[in-house]
């Protein structure tokens, strides 16, 4: 319809998962209904997986720098692979051409020719192979944007995890765990969620140490580095309370009955909850960028990648989720 938003998708890492998706997705009845769409990849790969496994190859496909238009689904082809991609595969070249896509598409979102971005998944070995110095999506993005503040946040339904740390190993996330980190990723979370339609978003942190340490016994970083941060946080008037044993916290919330967000201090805290409870769903958004980002919230699926079998679950629920956010709420409903 001519008032909906224009949404981009980038296929992610050529030999993964995102291509199929992503075709998938643009075929979707929900989805066209709600948006326009152009992807950003490569038609060639694009109509090979369309002939091999008879899904609908419904672009105009245009150059790039082209003028994007409302109607159709457009494909912006960067003509950027091997004539032969051989799926399943690290290789630095489909590193270089996720990156591409990644560069080619932030453009257009930050000159507002398209209204938000989804991106595919990326393999972080090639991604890196094909020049990009990068832990991932998160950071790239940043960098792209030139955002300092900035934060990972998966969402399923009414359950939303925002992460202090993410691509770390832990001994590193445990380090990260100080005062003023958690005090600024806080900020962050509740400045952004005001943005989306919670003028007092109920936050809440959890613990890193079992039981939330019991005042001290089992570490001290709940009680030297994490309630400093919450009663500075909560003087500023900021919805915060914690920190929570986090094996209660999640079950607890899993449906977002309590709290409208949950701080996680590092990677599996909050993806493995998430992900147990709605993976199909999962869904990844960029917290503090200038632009609305989404993703999937799987990876590129490898064992499977070209065989016809990938669920786009994900990748539809990313693509109405980055429609949502155009219209200032933060739901996946729908």
């Amino acid at each position: 319809m001519p008032g909906n938003p224009l949404i981009g998708i980038t296929i992610g890492d050529p030999a993964g998962i995102g291509s199929e998706v992503t075709l998938k997705c643009v075929a979707h009845p929900s989805v066209r209904e709600i948006c326009h769409l152009v992807v950003v990849g490569d038609a060639r790969l694009l109509k090979r997986l369309s002939d091999d496994h008879c899904l609908p190859f419904p672009f105009h496909i245009i150059k790039q720098k082209e003028r994007i238009e409302r109607g159709d689904p457009m494909l912006i082809d960067l003509d950027n692979l091997p004539h032969q991609v051989e799926m399943g595969s690290v290789k630095k070249e489909y590193g270089r051409a996720a990156g591409e896509y990644l560069e080619a598409a932030v453009s257009l979102a930050l000159k507002g020719e398209i209204d938000a971005l989804v991106t595919g998944p990326i393999n972080k070995k090639a991604f890196k192979l094909g020049g990009y110095d990068y832990a991932g999506h998160t950071e790239f993005l940043a960098a792209l944007t030139g955002s300092n503040s900035y934060a990972m946040m998966f969402l399923v339904d009414n359950f939303r995890v925002a992460f202090l740390t993410t691509h770390l190993s832990l001994s590193e996330a445990v380090r990260q765990v100080k005062r003023d980190n958690i005090i600024s990723l806080v900020r962050l979370v509740n400045r952004e969620m005001k943005r989306f339609g919670f003028p007092m978003p109920r936050m809440a942190i959890a613990a890193l140490n079992p039981h939330a340490s019991e005042d001290g016994m089992f570490g001290r970083e709940e009680v030297e580095e994490i309630i400093p941060a919450v009663e500075e946080c909560q003087r500023e008037g900021i919805n915060i309370n914690g920190p929570y044993p986090a094996d209660a916290l999640f079950s607890s919330n899993r449906k977002g009955g309590l709290f409208d967000v949950i701080v996680a201090l590092y990677h599996d805290q909050g993806s493995v909850p998430i992900k147990l409870h709605g993976f199909q769903k999962a869904v990844n958004i960029t917290l503090g960028l200038p632009i609305i980002r989404t993703s999937v919230g799987h990876g590129t699926a490898f064992d499977i990648a070209g065989k016809g079998r990938a669920d786009p679950s994900n990748m539809i629920t990313a693509t109405k989720l980055a429609v949502a956010m155009t219209r200032n709420t933060l739901s996946t409903n729908g």
